[in-house]
């Protein structure tokens, strides 16, 4: 009886499992996950007004020195207008490239260890995690939206062109939250991964149309911003906040690359993501 009662639990394991029932699982995990880095930025809030200091700089100290230069602006009127979706692009882009430090933190303290032999799904980890860095973004972003609404920079303030910029934002940093992760999953120390997370910053930032339209790079330079996933998502950013502003690639390729790319940061996150607590 033991042996049959054995040999039909061996085969009940190796039937598939229900999709809705993975799915399920899947989004609770991500909920659990994400619930607890909320719970982290509710206890570190000051972190997110802090972080917000470097792209106001951005703004309002090199944004007005060159407010009337034309051939920057893409030919719009106050180039702290254009330059505001690229540079609230860079400030997630902050946040997600520096997430994967406190993966290693947790690591080294034990704590991911812990969270890896749960029956959590990796994909969902790695879900919420991304969700939480999202989470960040957000608040920063609405941080930086009421400062230039208080300064009364002309922007697109419709009700679908805040809320469309919000979720391409999230959509972005959710997309470099896993590629950090990836990243924390390589490297096996601090020092090293915040040497590897500067050197990519600033190509990413600069390799884009965040601060200067494409047209004016090097051909060699437009090659890569082409295949910079911040062009794409400060592109999209563009055409909903700047009055007047257009897609240069269209939104549905904005759209579309920002999506494929999310999907293979997360699928390579996901998949890389165990490797940490090695």
């Amino acid at each position: 009886m033991s042996a049959v009662s054995a040999g039909s639990r061996a085969a009940s394991a190796e039937l598939p499992v229900d999709p809705l029932a993975r799915l399920r699982r899947l989004g609770l995990g991500t909920a659990a996950i994400a619930r607890v880095e909320l719970q982290k930025l509710r206890h570190d809030n000051i972190d997110v007004f802090t972080r917000s200091v470097q792209p106001l700089l951005w703004l309002f100290v090199f944004g007005t020195a060159l407010r009337h230069a034309r051939s920057l602006s893409g030919g719009h009127g106050d180039y702290r207008a254009y330059i505001a979706p690229g540079v609230m692009a860079q400030a997630a882009l902050f946040i997600a490239i520096f997430y994967g430090l406190a993966i290693i933190w947790e690591r080294d303290l034990g704590q991911l260890q812990r969270l890896l032999a749960t029956p959590l799904p990796r994909l969902g980890i790695v879900l919420g995690k991304a969700s939480g860095a999202a989470v960040r973004a957000i608040v920063q972003a609405c941080v930086l939206l009421a400062v230039l609404a208080a300064a009364r920079i002309h922007l697109d303030w419709s009700v679908q062109g805040v809320l469309g910029s919000i979720v391409l934002l999230s959509l972005g940093t959710g997309a470099f939250a896993c590629l950090s992760m990836t990243l924390a999953s390589i490297l096996r120390t601090r020092e090293r991964f915040m040497g590897i997370g500067q050197i990519l910053t600033m190509p990413l930032f600069f390799a884009s149309n965040a601060i200067y339209p494409i047209a004016i790079m090097p051909g060699w330079l437009q090659v890569i911003s082409r295949a910079n996933p911040l062009t794409y998502e400060v592109d999209a950013l563009r055409a909903l906040m700047v009055v007047g502003g257009t897609s240069n690639y269209g939104p549905g390729i904005d759209l579309a690359v920002l999506l494929l790319a999310t999907a293979a940061l997360v699928t390579l996150g996901a998949r890389l993501y165990p490797n940490v607590a090695r």
